[in-house]
């Protein structure tokens, strides 16, 4: 293996997705002088369609040492690259295909009854992502409001007076997301006059890591799982706000209350709850450190 390491993404085109794969990628080039691309499949219907694209877009690109990919409709093409260059296939997700057809499978721990035994398994503590905690003073406060979901529901009203006992002091920032009702703002607006609204529509790409980068603590409604996780990768205090659950139990649940179990979260209790550094460990493993 040479320097710099050729990382190639193999992109289904879900942002989801591509934050999941460049969280890796860039936690490996961290590690390792890398260089980074990423091919994108989003537009070919059909996997023998994609696995051409691939072969294809693929030659434009140096050999590849390591090739990444989330999304059931990248498997496919990411065996048929990692066969035809040599490289390790990295799959961030559990594959309908045995795991032991990819060099390394990255799974939320949550995923599983119980950890599987196979030796190229990472589990990892939620989803991977793009945030990493940068050293240094923190200011300012935020709030993360999701919505309706699988998972939990809604209720306005409990949510704004839980947002209202937590922004009794200091300066708060509260932003919304694509599944928070329009009518959410409003009423947060006639219940509190010391917090900034941020709706998701002004916000630009990296917006959300760039912010967590800089916030002393942080609350997020337990629906927004994505969110929840890159607040702990953040370094920053975090704090959970309830909404109503759909379920009485799911993985998902089952991962976010392991993580209350262990600390993660903030509480009277447990002082400064540990950083979430999950895509620097995975990446470790990977590389062999």
């Amino acid at each position: 293996m040479t320097l710099p390491l050729q990382i190639l993404i193999l992109s289904d085109g879900k942002a989801g997705h591509e934050n999941q794969s460049h969280g890796l990628a860039e936690a490996m080039a961290r590690r390792h002088a890398a260089e980074i691309r990423i091919l994108t499949l989003e537009e070919k219907p059909g996997a023998i369609a994609r696995v051409r694209k691939a072969i294809a877009e693929s030659r434009k690109f140096p050999d590849p040492d390591f090739i990444i990919a989330a999304g059931h409709a990248t498997h496919l093409s990411l065996l048929c690259l990692s066969r035809k260059y040599g490289a390790r296939s990295i799959l961030l997700m559990k594959p309908l295909l045995p795991m032991g057809f990819f060099d390394w499978c990255v799974i939320p721990e949550h995923d599983f009854k119980q950890p599987p035994a196979a030796k190229n398994v990472i589990l990892s503590k939620g989803a991977l992502n793009r945030v990493v905690c940068v050293p240094g003073a923190k200011s300012g406060n935020l709030i993360l409001v999701g919505g309706p979901s699988k998972t939990h529901g809604y209720d306005e009203t409990k949510l704004v007076e839980q947002i209202k006992r937590v922004t009794t002091e200091g300066s708060w920032q509260v932003a919304d997301s694509r599944r928070t009702p329009a009518s959410f703002f409003t009423a947060l607006g006639k219940a509190v006059s010391n917090v900034e609204f941020i709706p998701h529509q002004a916000t630009e790409p990296g917006w959300l890591a760039a912010k967590l980068s800089e916030v002393e603590q942080v609350r997020v409604t337990e629906d927004s799982v994505s969110m929840i996780y890159e607040a702990l990768s953040s370094g920053c205090r975090v704090g959970i706000l309830e909404m109503p659950g759909i379920r009485k139990s799911s993985r998902v649940i089952g991962g976010l209350e392991r993580l209350r179990a262990e600390g993660y979260f903030e509480s009277s209790e447990n002082g400064r709850p540990p950083v979430l550094a999950e895509a620097d460990r995975c990446a470790k493993i990977i590389l062999g450190e």
